[in-house]
């Protein structure tokens, strides 16, 4: 195998990004090597320094980040069967996590070192680009929704029962919410959600049955109403502000308590300090966490390879290409904090 790897490194905390050299790594037993064809980017990915102490403290420096990759396998270690060379994935990079923390499994580079059973295979019909979009935004909606600590809902499957309960998803035109309602309505739950109007169809096109306008000052209201006498299976609090408007539903409504906010636990914890004197449980996500548990394999290996080639499940949101090249990374982080709505910036490599 080649030996010849490129990468962009971050050299320290507030640096600079630089495209330069990396050694090739091998796959180790459960891993696999993918030639990435197309990286999108995540607001982790473009974080100041300061940030990078806060959120991630551990990070060893020169560092590869980066979670979201779609390309060719090309090596796989030992005792992986599911995957071969030349076959089209997906996966979830997880260099910059506590347990990993390596250059070699950060998305942001030509052969990326990935876990097997967070690697799904893609269809001929579905692009690299697009397929790029999933992996950070679909791992933080399944691990929100289906791990035990958070809202614990069954999970998705090929022909789901109707559960007669409905998921509240605030934020659903965001990457995250994409993936939430999508994984919600293949398990069986009705979905509520907030968007901007001009968001609505496309909320509703990936299967919620209600869409309500996320700054109208009556929101909570008409959620409420929206909901009705359909029990909630659990809230999904998506974007800043989300978190104290989805507890006050949680309060109003019959069924679970329990709100998972996509974003870290100290800050949930910040926010929500008042949920439980209104009988309502708040938990933080870290999307990373699913890959060392039941929710991981569940989602990458059992579920997502057949719903997306059966088109029961769609890479949402649209995959917008800034450029090709590593060094178009920066490019794409930038337009990432000028915002961007119901879309995904991606780069190809």
């Amino acid at each position: 195998m080649t030996d010849q790897n490129i990468a962009l490194w971050l050299p320290k905390r507030g640096a600079r990004f630089e495209v330069g050299p990396a050694p090739y790594t091998p796959p180790a037993a459960g891993e696999v090597v993918v030639r990435a064809r197309a990286i999108a980017v995540n607001p982790i990915d473009g974080m100041q320094g300061f940030l990078y102490r806060v959120v991630l403290p551990w990070l060893t420096f020169p560092a590869v980040v980066g979670s979201d990759v779609a390309g060719e396998v090309v090596e796989v270690g030992t005792g992986v069967t599911r995957l071969r060379p030349g076959d089209r994935v997906l996966g979830h990079a997880f260099g910059v996590e506590k347990s990993q923390n390596r250059a070699a499994e950060g998305a942001f580079q030509h052969y990326v070192v990935l876990m097997e059973h967070m690697v799904s295979p893609i269809p001929d019909s579905l692009s690299f680009e697009q397929a790029a979009v999933l992996p950070l935004t679909l791992s933080t909606a399944a691990t929100g929704m289906f791990q035990q600590d958070h809202l614990g809902l069954a999970m998705p499957g090929a022909d789901p029962v109707d559960r007669s309960e409905t998921v509240l998803v605030w934020g659903g035109s965001t990457s995250v919410g994409s993936n939430a309602i999508q994984l919600a309505r293949n398990a069986g739950y009705r979905v509520v959600t907030t968007a901007s109007p001009h968001n609505f169809d496309f909320v509703r096109s990936l299967g919620a049955a209600e869409a309500v306008d996320r700054r109208s000052p009556t929101a909570v209201e008409d959620i409420v109403e929206r909901i009705g006498d359909s029990p909630l299976a659990g809230t999904l609090a998506i974007g800043f502000g989300s978190l104290r408007k989805a507890i006050a539903i949680a309060a109003r409504t019959t069924g679970s308590k329990r709100v998972a906010s996509a974003q870290p636990a100290l800050l949930a914890r910040i926010e929500g300090w008042r949920a439980p004197r209104h009988g309502v449980r708040v938990s933080g996500i870290w999307g990373g966490t699913l890959k060392d548990n039941e929710v991981g394999p569940a989602i990458y290996v059992d579920f997502l390879p057949t719903a997306l080639a059966t088109g029961v499940y769609q890479a949402a949101p649209d995959a917008t290409v800034v450029g090709h090249g590593l060094d178009r990374i920066p490019d794409a982080l930038r337009q990432l904090r000028d915002g961007v709505s119901a879309k995904k910036l991606v780069v190809t490599v």
